[in-house]
């Protein structure tokens, strides 16, 4: 009788409906704060560099992320054409992440090393010049821009204040680093650093 009550009290319903989805989302979420492969860095990560750094905001902006993610699920169809799937621990230093939910590329979570830095310029100036039936479009501008390194340190402190291990050392000078070096550089840089920390997926 009391179920009766609820099914046709629809504001009630609702509000029950949600206690229950939230304390199921609790349970599920709650527990990864606490467990060391979802917080801590898998062996060998690294801060991205100054120039990989650049490189990714590069990658936002361009919007990369609307056709490429950067997550391989662990299933067999994935691994055996994108390599090892992803590990949380790759990601601790993201921010934000780039995982993507569209593939109208490939994913490009273990791109890092595939090609070499000439492919990735060809690629990115023109893509059919190196894949004839992609649908990419050409970057040309990214071979005519250059950094002037202007709030490389700032980002570096942000990402410091996050949780990011960068030293003083390392972020002091970072601007003056980057100045000067085509966008191009900073992307290819950028791509050819995803994945390679795990061990066996160049």
């Amino acid at each position: 009788m009391k179920h009766e009550i609820v099914e046709k009290n629809v504001g009630l319903l609702s509000v029950l409906i949600l206690v229950v989805i939230s304390f199921g989302g609790l349970a599920e979420i709650v527990p990864l704060f606490f467990q060391k492969d979802t917080t801590q860095a898998v062996e060998g990560l690294e801060p991205l560099s100054p120039l990989e750094l650049e490189g990714r905001d590069i990658y936002i902006r361009e919007g990369c992320v609307g056709c490429h993610s950067q997550m391989i699920r662990p299933f067999r169809a994935e691994t055996e054409r994108y390599g090892h799937y992803s590990v949380a621990g790759e990601f601790v230093y993201d921010h934000p992440f780039l995982w993507g939910s569209k593939r109208t590329g490939p994913d490009l979570a273990r791109v890092g090393g595939r090609y070499s830095d000439d492919w990735h310029r060809a690629h990115l100036y023109n893509p059919r010049d190196v894949v004839p039936e992609s649908i990419m479009p050409a970057y040309p501008w990214l071979f005519e821009n250059t950094l002037d390194g202007q709030s490389t340190e700032r980002k570096m402190r942000a990402l410091q204040s996050m949780g990011v291990p960068y030293t003083d050392e390392q972020i002091e000078g970072a601007g003056r680093e980057v100045r000067g070096e085509q966008e191009i550089t900073a992307l290819v840089a950028y791509l050819q650093q995803l994945g390679t920390v795990i061990e066996g997926t160049r």
